[in-house]
């Protein structure tokens, strides 16, 4: 997920939430979690850790200190939020190569560090947020204000992200400004604990189709191959006209279409809904279009 917004809009305090809306770990990514923390040197005397993982790394990280490495190979950032949470705060103020290296986790769930007499692996399932600020000025397309140093400050700022990382991005939503008029007196929310009962409900969903099909150990959508995802969601001719004609003007790549098949189906488990229906389509393929959005705002 990547989160596009101006400075204070909230953007870190959602990606800290994230955690308390996630089900507990299971039995068996509680100790894939805590062997990886005992290799990094986090845990010590056998202790288990039994939170999810939230990674902030500031964006000075190196490529060894996000996906591992060093003379003894140890996991990086990636790999200590397996099952969890790592989040890039500032994306376009990391190196571009740090970025980039973080394709194969995400595309793979596991970060491979090879070098020259050893070729070690380590899990990587981890949920990527991000944010950023429009450009670097950080106020480009809000209400009353204009970016000081013309359109090419966000297109230049923004081009920092490589488009085939950007491509497996699957969620990207705006954060508009919000001013402390607006919270004085605000209804109260919907909280953490009845979001966290949809998302149990919606991940039970998942493990019970996996399950009749064989699959125990997927849990999620996500980790669903291509050709399955096709099968588990067919399309109407509805559907089916709505996303061939988001492929077309939108330029979405095969790896786009099947994250938006995904997504969609997501979208339909938090529904409760046995049917992926066009505006589930509709939903997962805006949340691809966010970011063209706020590029041509200004």
């Amino acid at each position: 997920m990547l989160m596009i917004g101006p400075p204070g809009a909230g953007k870190s305090m959602l990606a800290q939430r994230l955690p308390s809306i996630l089900p507990p770990l299971a039995p068996r990514e509680l100790l894939e979690v805590s062997m990886i923390a005992s290799i990094a040197g986090e845990l010590a005397d056998g202790k288990l850790s039994d939170r999810r993982p939230f990674r902030a790394p500031h964006h000075s990280a190196s490529m060894a200190a996000i996906v591992g490495g060093g003379l003894k190979a140890r996991p990086g950032e990636a790999s200590l939020a397996h099952h969890g949470v790592l989040f890039l705060d500032e994306l376009p103020e990391f190196s571009p190569q740090v970025l980039d290296s973080l394709r194969q986790p995400l595309e793979t769930a596991e970060c491979v560090i090879a070098r020259a007499n050893h070729r070690i692996s380590y899990p990587a399932r981890i949920q990527l947020v991000a944010a950023m600020n429009p450009c670097r000025c950080g106020m480009a397309g809000e209400p009353g204000h204009r970016c000081l140093r013309g359109p090419r400050c966000q297109s230049d700022y923004q081009a920092r992200i490589s488009g085939p990382l950007l491509d497996r991005i699957d969620l990207r939503i705006e954060v508009p400004a919000v001013t402390a008029g607006e919270l004085v007196g605000a209804a109260r929310a919907e909280g953490s604990a009845a979001i966290a009962q949809r998302v149990a409900r919606a991940r039970a969903l998942q493990h019970k189709r996996y399950t009749a099909l064989g699959l125990p150990g997927w849990t999620t959508n996500a980790a669903c191959s291509a050709a399955l995802i096709e099968d588990i969601v067919p399309l109407e001719a509805d559907g089916m006209a709505l996303i061939r004609d988001a492929s077309e003007k939108l330029g979405f790549s095969a790896r786009a279409y099947h994250r938006v098949l995904k997504v969609a189906r997501t979208l339909a488990d938090l529904d409760g809904g046995d049917r992926v229906t066009r505006i589930h389509l509709a939903e997962a393929i805006s949340y691809r279009m966010a970011g063209d959005r706020a590029a041509r705002a200004a």
